[in-house]
């Protein structure tokens, strides 16, 4: 199927949509590949009272250092991609790929020029497929023939492709979404395809080994995560990224999400690759490279959260925080125990008792490591930390995020506030002190 083809079945396609109490956007089938973010101000320093006399006084920065470095190296992308800048991406991105670069929270700087890079275009095809445009053929395919057109000018340049490829991925999954393949009306599956199709073409003669590349090798790894269910071919590309950049969590989660039953695997086979991540990261994530495999599957799965190996998994969770002190991955940690596993039920009853004894690790990881709150992370805690989800208003979004982290934080020191104590977050531990 051409490109071309899916003009009619995009300007059919329309849906009916209304903003949650938390600013998300409900109904909203397609994926974004790397969501943008934007805050709430807030005083650099929150006091959250709680009962008639304590108080618990806790940083809360107006933009996190993790924010700062991911929304920089994103607009620096966009920036040079408007201007024509394609062998300064190109530079940019190989360059940080080479030095392994990464932001505090462990994001790849080069995945993040690459995004920006190609931001654009995704945005405006994905604001036609949901909505619907009056000019659809423009909005969904004049981009992408753009960086076709630059993929023409810079052919032997694998990072330009790279970007290109992943873009036409986006677009793809724009069209997916994360339903159950079956359950998609054809046109949507022939236009995933097709995308899917030319990312191949672009990225085949590209080998990320000879280059040395994890970016490249993430493009591998996410083209495989779109292909016809080959869970060895996808164990491959995933395992090749982290031998070459094994200090990118984000890849082990994609990892396990892509070995569920839904996409590529079994129960069984996600079990194995969390072990074997466990023993080929050990030098780096000692058995954290379990939990991160693990960390968004048992999230979105019930029957894989029941199968768990909880002690297994703990011992990650402590492990993950002796390799990584960055408050980023605190509050990823802290936020997922208590808002994405203690909250709710699944109706799964073996599930259920794992979620809460998963949950029941928020304390002591509050407790003993977390010295700033993160507000957006809590708020994606709270939805799964669901790829999917578009928040259309950040204010709204983000408030509720930090109502959750005063909740939960309030909670597990109420005592010592009950007591009239003040309970400071400070960079040495936390203290309780009398008025």
């Amino acid at each position: 199927m051409r490109l071309t083809d899916l003009i009619p079945a995009i300007r059919d396609r329309k849906r009916t949509l209304q903003i949650a109490v938390d600013g998300v956007l409900e109904e909203q089938p397609f994926r974004q590949a790397m969501p943008t973010t934007s805050l709430i101000p807030m005083s650099d320093v929150n006091t959250l009272p709680d009962g008639d006399d304590g108080t618990l006084a806790i940083l809360c920065p107006k933009v996190t250092a993790e924010d700062r470095a991911r929304d920089s190296h994103q607009k620096k992308g966009t920036r040079l991609a408007r201007q024509e800048g394609w062998e300064d991406i190109a530079h940019l991105i190989a360059e940080a790929d080479r030095v392994r670069a990464k932001t505090g929270g462990g994001m790849p700087v080069a995945e993040l020029v690459a995004y920006g890079a190609r931001a654009d275009v995704v945005s405006s095809a994905e604001h036609a497929l949901l909505h619907g445009a009056p000019d659809c053929e423009a909005a969904v395919l004049d981009g992408i023939e753009a960086l076709e057109s630059v993929l023409a000018e810079f052919e032997n340049c694998p990072w330009t492709a790279a970007v290109v490829a992943l873009a036409h991925m986006d677009l793809a999954w724009a069209w997916r979404g994360t339903d159950w393949l079956q359950d998609l009306p054809e046109r949507n599956r022939n236009a995933f395809a097709a995308h899917f199709d030319r990312a191949n073409d672009v990225l085949a003669p590209i080998d990320p080994h000879r280059c040395n590349s994890p970016f490249l090798a993430s493009a591998h790894a996410m083209l495989s995560s779109g292909k016809q269910r080959d869970a060895r071919r996808l164990t491959r590309s995933f395992e090749d990224l982290i031998d070459l950049d094994p200090h990118n969590a984000r890849a082990m989660r994609h990892f396990g999400t892509q070995m569920l039953p839904r996409w590529h695997g079994d129960y069984e086979a996600l079990e194995l690759a969390a072990r074997r991540n466990a023993g080929r990261t050990y030098d780096v994530w000692g058995n954290g490279g379990y939990t991160w495999v693990m960390f968004d599957a048992i999230a979105t799965d019930p029957e894989a959260c029941a199968r768990l190996d909880h002690d297994f998994f703990v011992e990650g969770l402590q492990d993950i925080l002796q390799f990584s002190h960055d408050q980023y991955v605190v509050n990823l940690l802290a936020s997922y125990c208590a808002n994405t596993m203690q909250n709710g039920t699944t109706g799964h009853p073996e599930a259920d008792v794992m979620r809460a004894r998963i949950g029941e690790n928020a304390e002591w990881i509050a407790r003993s490591h977390l010295r700033e709150v993160h507000p957006l992370l809590w708020a994606h805690a709270a939805r799964g930390f669901d790829n999917a989800l578009r928040v259309s208003c950040p204010r709204r979004f983000a408030e509720a995020g930090l109502a959750d982290a005063r909740h939960y934080l309030a909670e597990i020191f109420q005592r010592d506030s009950e007591a009239g104590q003040t309970v400071i977050f400070t960079e040495g531990e936390v203290t309780a002190e009398a008025y």
